[in-house]
């Protein structure tokens, strides 16, 4: 397995929104905005989403770089709200280069700040989601 963790402060994630109006559709998916648009503390919910993201990147070993996008990794939920993660784009290929058969998330938001932690598991013993080797192809 591979690990990312990420803590944001939330008003961190309302001063980008508010100074740069297109972040939220650059950075969030239609389903994300929609999500958090029904929720009392909407601002902790993306902050949550973008912390997600984030580890997610982490634990992918990439971080956001040459062919990543933010919504190639989107934060979904099951019908009784347990958050899951789709891959998709240059993430998705890099988590299936790794050998991921799934990736776990857990969100927590709490007055200043939204932390997310994801565990990249991965098909083979020893495979390893961060590599110096240049990808194939």
């Amino acid at each position: 397995m591979a690990v990312g963790v990420d803590l944001v402060r939330v008003d961190r994630v309302e001063r980008l929104l508010r100074e740069n109006p297109e972040a939220e559709r650059d950075i969030f998916t239609g389903r994300e905005r929609a999500y958090c648009a029904g929720k009392r503390n909407r601002t902790a919910h993306l902050a949550a989403r973008f912390a997600a993201k984030e580890a997610v990147l982490k634990a992918l070993g990439t971080g956001l770089g040459p062919g990543t996008r933010w919504h190639d990794v989107e934060v979904v939920h099951t019908p009784l709200g347990r958050p899951l993660v789709r891959l998709s784009g240059g993430a998705g290929a890099r988590a299936e280069r790794a050998g991921a058969s799934s990736v776990e998330v857990s969100l927590s938001h709490s007055g200043e700040y939204a932390v997310a932690h994801a565990v990249l598991v991965l098909d083979a013993p020893g495979a390893s989601a961060v590599s110096d080797e240049p990808a194939e192809g």
